[in-house]
């Protein structure tokens, strides 16, 4: 089978400058201002090669631990970076709503979902500064398309959930997914990245999200690789006026992680919210770097990020708010806050405002600690065991993100993912 999807007339153009775009930049260095703390060396020299057609041995059963509990979502799922249609589900969906294969909506000319590709697709991720969406972009084989049209409300989320087994070991996937939400529409995404086993491979993951005036979005991108995996991950957003995009990242997997998440508020009344959670040990490495582009006045954003890191991990935030002149009454804030349980674990940090606007509100932190003595010294004196306190206290900082999620079945299955990362003594939280 081809490596590529056979491009239609409109999209090949592209695809050509793309690679030669990538192939200009290269991968990027520690020299580039935005790779500072992170080395995509064990990416670029480890010669991971494409996975050409469908592969691998995941089950219906091997899935349950990563679809929430749920079986009446829409669910589409990738098993190594090729559409699985037996073990995807399909429920009802409204009339004019769509979700569909990436594969189908390029090579099917009968797809009411064809249109909304050659308008929107390549067209909000940029690839002039940035190799990695580069690369997907001329090397993409399948994905997903989402479209909300105007005025509708879907009550249940869709679910694109992303599968690498065993026979991904040394390959690369570039799974590509397009979002559109309509004007005043409505919707929740959850986006899965999974690994079964332990399989060294790369995950290199573009998502363009265009969001009309009044449309809602939520975001959850969960991050679950294989310890020994790569995976470098972007989401771009256009925002129109009063729409609503929130985003949640969850990352606890992959030996190399990096998550690019970005929006531009183009249309006044625009609110964006970008949250996250980060949890790693041993000598895993996570970086988030965020950017937040007011271009129009009278809109906000929230951010907070938190991170829990063990072992001799390393962390990154790099979380960017740009103000342009225009964009006067903007009200932004940012916060990144990061919990150390090693001597050996490290973080750096660095939230930026960078502001042309003289009538603004933005305010910006970042906190990087151990535990709290005091709380600590205040759990012991109350009978709990310095193990369990240290316990609760970890999982209470953690968690504390985690209550914004508005999906209760997400939110309930990520509470107990971050509970189980830190049971094991005595008095700890018990897990779901």
């Amino acid at each position: 089978m081809p490596a590529r999807i056979p491009p239609p007339e409109w999209l090949a153009p592209t695809r050509r400058a793309a690679l030669d775009r990538f192939r200009a930049l290269g991968y990027p260095t520690m020299r580039n201002e935005d790779w500072h703390f992170t080395s995509v060396a064990p990416i670029a020299e480890a010669n991971f090669a494409p996975i050409v057609g469908p592969s691998g041995q995941a089950r219906a059963g091997d899935l349950v631990p990563f679809t929430f509990g749920q079986d009446d979502w829409t669910q589409l799922v990738f098993v190594n970076g090729w559409y699985a249609e037996s073990l995807s589900s399909s429920a009802a969906l409204p009339p004019g709503a769509r979700v569909t294969t990436m594969r189908s909506a390029l090579t099917d000319d009968a797809s009411p979902t064809r249109a909304l590709a050659e308008q929107y697709l390549t067209t909000i991720a940029s690839r002039e500064d940035d190799a990695f969406t580069a690369l997907n972009t001329a090397s993409f084989v399948d994905g997903a398309l989402v479209h909300v049209p105007a005025d509708t409300d879907l009550t249940r989320p869709i679910h694109l959930l992303f599968v690498s087994d065993a026979e991904a070991a040394r390959g690369t996937m570039h799974p590509r997914v397009l979002v559109v939400v309509g004007r005043f529409a409505r919707a929740a995404v959850v986006e899965s990245y999974v690994g079964i086993g332990d399989a060294p491979y790369f995950t290199n993951a573009v998502t363009e999200i265009a969001l009309a005036d009044g449309a809602q979005l939520a975001h959850y991108r969960v991050q679950r690789e294989s310890e020994r995996a790569f995976h470098v991950g972007t989401s771009q957003t256009r925002q129109g006026r009063d729409s609503h995009y929130t985003s949640f990242s969850f990352v606890t997997g992959g030996a190399l992680s990096r998550q690019n998440i970005y929006t531009s508020l183009d249309r006044p009344g625009a609110v964006a919210t970008l949250n996250g959670l980060y949890m790693v040990d041993g000598t895993q490495h996570v970086d988030h770097q965020t950017a937040i582009t007011h271009v129009a006045p009278n809109c906000a954003s929230r951010e907070v990020y938190k991170g829990v890191l063990d072992g001799a991990s390393h962390g990154v935030f790099n979380g960017k708010v740009y103000v342009h002149p225009e964009a006067q009454k903007t009200d932004g804030k940012q916060t990144n806050n990061n919990l150390l349980l090693s001597p050996d674990a490290r973080v750096d940090t660095k939230p930026q405002l960078e502001i042309f606007a003289d009538d603004v509100k933005c305010t910006h932190g970042a906190t990087v600690g151990r535990l709290d003595a005091v709380a600590l010294f205040y759990l012991k004196s109350r009978g709990i065991s310095a193990d369990a306190a240290r316990t609760l206290l970890t999982y209470a900082f953690a968690a504390d993100v985690l209550e914004h999620i508005e999906v209760e079945s997400v939110r309930a299955e990520l509470e107990a993912l971050t509970r189980a990362r830190f049971v094991g003594v005595e008095g700890a939280p018990a897990a779901a």
